[in-house]
């Protein structure tokens, strides 16, 4: 333990909100590590009118699954932190720095990549939408780079912050 951070483990009740916190970031940084490196990197291979209308699939469907995981993701990890009286604890500080982490994440989904999708969403299947996706991609991209930074940096301190907690001396 560092000093002037004191540590001790988890009480029952800080336990549970704690185990939550670290399956939904692990869940949600795991999702959007696989769509950085696999799924978008495979659409891209993908001839334009078949890439158009696989893009505007995956993002509809995620379109409705991503809003309550980044949410919930977000609350869970407050809700962890919050549950603990020591502010000092390695548990809550690190638990606090990975919820941040998680809601610069979804700051950036919601000004930047939110309104991206919309627009590909609304491509026309012709080959004025074929021309129009590839440099919205690019930016969706760009923005995707620095949401999966903060994700794996938002997970790495969830994951510190429970192993503090679980760790620490009585």
């Amino acid at each position: 333990m560092n000093a002037g951070v004191r540590g001790r483990r988890l009480r029952p009740a800080e336990a549970g909100p704690a185990a939550v916190n670290l399956m939904l970031a692990g869940l949600l940084t795991g999702n959007e590590l696989g769509g950085w490196v696999a799924v978008h990197p495979a659409l891209d291979k993908l001839p334009p009118p078949t890439r158009l209308r696989a893009e505007q699939a995956v993002y509809a469907r995620y379109g409705k699954i991503m809003p309550f995981l980044m949410t919930a993701t977000v609350a869970s990890g407050v809700l962890a932190a919050s549950k603990t009286s020591d502010r000092a604890s390695a548990y809550f500080r690190l638990t606090a720095a990975g919820s941040a982490c998680y809601a610069a994440m979804l700051c950036v989904t919601l000004v930047g990549n939110v309104p991206i999708n919309k627009e590909i969403l609304s491509l026309p299947d012709d080959p004025t939408g074929y021309a129009q996706l590839p440099p919205l991609r690019r930016q969706w991209d760009r923005l995707h780079s620095v949401r999966n930074v903060l994700n794996l940096a938002g997970l790495g301190l969830t994951v510190a912050g429970a192993l503090a907690g679980a760790c620490a001396r009585r």
